[in-house]
């Protein structure tokens, strides 16, 4: 069920208990707009003893109206969430979980408010960021670099043999059951199984790794946010994810997230992760991107037009998928074609 402002009576009720507090005050409960998938709310409260005594600044993340239908759930990112947390990783701090089915605001869980600048298109206002990027690319070989031994990622299933593969089917299906033809999305299908590169080891991706989904103050690197597509892939795919042009936010000429050069991000995250990164497999990536991002867009359309919920942002990621097949064909032209 999807959480609103008439939860505050089972909100305040969760957290007195959760936190082991004495008394509660909630002063105020407003959502944090933003977010196209879930919902976020700031939460302001007083408590008295117990685990958090005094006034709280948190941000509730809970499950958005309609399901995208892909993803971890608010348990699992909260226990991926609290794993990064202990790691070292720049991640808000975890609080709270809520999954009591007898309350009718949950599932959600609670994080600590952080301040900072998430909106992708005012990240990009300021001109380059070379160290933000930097830093960013960093994190990201951190990351890339925990070991897949962890007993606790096991939340997140077995790692695929191959990645590119793995996607593809995946694509390929939602594709498929979509009522509209896509033909430039079906030639990027083909594209991608003729190009595939030689399988890498799997890593812990983040999933969506993108200007939007992090917060910074200038050059600094607050956190970064929204785990909820985390899971086991090939090391390029965030790095594809990241420089695709379809989230430079306008910023076209500056590649890494529309912030820097590639090459101050590239030199972050090589140093992180020890690794080089192959121009050629990057690209590869962000072919696979914009076809990610197609199909996303669609299932973003049928939450507006068949399940129903009335967001414009929603209607005009539907309106997307053209943008997406323009950067499909531009990246897959064949060598000496004009553009």
């Amino acid at each position: 069920m999807p959480f609103d402002a008439t939860s505050r009576s089972d909100l305040l009720h969760f957290i007195r208990g959760a936190a082991s507090a004495e008394a509660a005050t909630l002063h105020a409960l407003r959502p944090i707009l933003g977010g196209a998938v879930l919902q976020h709310w700031l939460v302001e409260v007083e408590l008295h003893g117990g685990r958090f005594p005094g006034a709280q600044s948190w941000v509730l993340r809970a499950d958005g109206r309609t399901p995208l239908g892909i993803g971890l759930d608010r348990a699992r990112e909260f226990a991926l969430h609290c794993l990064l947390f202990a790691a070292g990783m720049r991640v808000p701090e975890p609080l709270l979980l809520c999954r009591d089915e007898n309350l009718s605001c949950a599932p959600f869980y609670l994080m600590r408010w952080m301040p900072g600048e998430a909106g992708g298109e005012r990240l990009v206002e300021g001109g380059p960021r070379e160290g933000l990027a930097e830093t960013l690319g960093r994190e990201l070989g951190k990351l890339h670099a925990i070991p897949r031994s962890w007993p606790e990622l096991a939340l997140l299933g077995p790692p695929p043999a191959d990645a590119a593969q793995a996607r593809i089917a995946d694509y390929a299906r939602h594709l498929a059951a979509d009522d509209d033809p896509h033909p430039v999305a079906q030639w990027a299908l083909r594209w991608l199984l003729q190009e595939a590169p030689q399988p890498a080891v799997p890593v812990l991706c983040h999933g969506d790794f993108r200007s939007g989904n992090y917060l910074a103050r200038g050059e600094e690197l607050v956190a970064i946010l929204d785990w909820d597509f985390a899971g086991w892939g090939d090391p390029d795919e965030d790095i594809g994810w990241f420089c695709s042009v379809l989230w430079r936010f306008g910023a076209l000429a500056r590649e890494a997230g529309g912030i820097a050069p590639r090459a101050a991000f590239y030199r972050g995250y090589e140093e992180a992760a020890r690794r080089r990164i192959d121009p050629a497999r990057a690209r590869y990536w962000e072919v696979m991107a914009a076809l990610r991002w197609l199909v996303i867009a669609l299932k973003q359309r049928d939450r507006f037009l068949r399940a129903g919920e009335r967001s414009l942002d929603l209607a005009l990621t539907g309106r997307r998928v053209a943008e997406c097949e323009l950067e499909l064909l531009r990246l897959t032209k064949p060598e000496g074609e004009g553009r």
